[in-house]
């Protein structure tokens, strides 16, 4: 259930708050004062904070609030406030809503509006969460693979990339032919870099050969040598690409 922080002095403003959040499933608590406010943030989660602009009898400038706001933001920065005024001051709400409230609503509320700002924002930090629990897991699989891995200096940050290079380092354990799709600049050779210092051919060479850029004539000799004028400019013997990746890795 979702927990709500309402910080104000006055306990009918809490009741009416506390009464209508919990006919829609809302649990809340209720803090007096700017300082009991902040030690309850700092004792509990909450999902969402709503406060008044001002609490010193006869008050109305709304410094208060803006104290107040100022200081949860600096220790909850993404916790989301609203703000309640009987005094509504333009210049405050803009510049407030410029440092990260959420809203601004004048007393009397009106309920409605109020649930639906709620329920929204409520919504979006649900969804926050989800997202930094999601890259928290991403990072701790992208940091067992560069522990369990020799990955060869790869950066990467998105799941699409983990996804490939955890496949390819479990390829590395087969003795088989691997054919790697792609793009030109997608990084073919960096996986076939990684599936070599992961495979049992670890230790040995690993040879790359763009067959592109080899006119036709001469990609045989590239791939399996020439004895000395088999072709013309060809003055002593060749190796070829296959004899010089034994034992390890040629990538075409």
């Amino acid at each position: 259930m979702p927990q709500i922080l309402i910080i104000d002095d006055n306990a009918a403003v809490a009741t009416a708050l506390d009464v209508l959040f919990s006919l829609h499933d809302i649990d809340t608590r209720h803090a007096s004062a700017p300082e009991q406010g902040l030690a309850m943030l700092a004792e509990q989660e909450f999902d969402l904070v709503l406060q008044d602009m001002n609490f010193t009898a006869d008050t109305t400038s709304g410094e208060e609030g803006q104290a107040l706001f100022r200081a949860i933001r600096d220790a909850h920065p993404d916790l989301p406030v609203i703000l309640l005024t009987a005094w509504t001051h333009l210049d405050s709400a803009v510049e407030l809503v410029k440092a990260g409230a959420a809203d601004y609503l004048a007393k009397p509320w009106d309920d409605g509006r109020l649930l639906t700002t709620v329920n929204n924002l409520l919504e979006l930090a649900e969804t926050r969460r989800e997202l930094a629990r999601r890259r928290a897991r991403e990072l701790r699989q992208q940091q067992a693979l560069h522990e369990r891995y020799d990955l060869r200096g790869v950066v990467f940050a998105d799941p699409a990339s983990e996804r490939v290079i955890s496949l390819a380092c479990q390829v590395a354990r087969s003795d088989l032919p691997v054919l790697i799709t792609g793009p030109n600049g997608a990084g073919k050779e960096k996986i076939a870099e990684i599936i070599q210092a992961n495979s049992a051919n670890r230790k040995g060479p690993f040879v790359a050969l763009n067959c592109g850029a080899i006119p036709a004539e001469l990609i045989e000799a590239e791939l399996f040598g020439a004895e000395a004028g088999a072709y013309t400019g060809a003055n002593k013997a060749r190796e070829g690409k296959f004899e010089a990746a034994d034992g390890g890795t040629l990538f075409l």
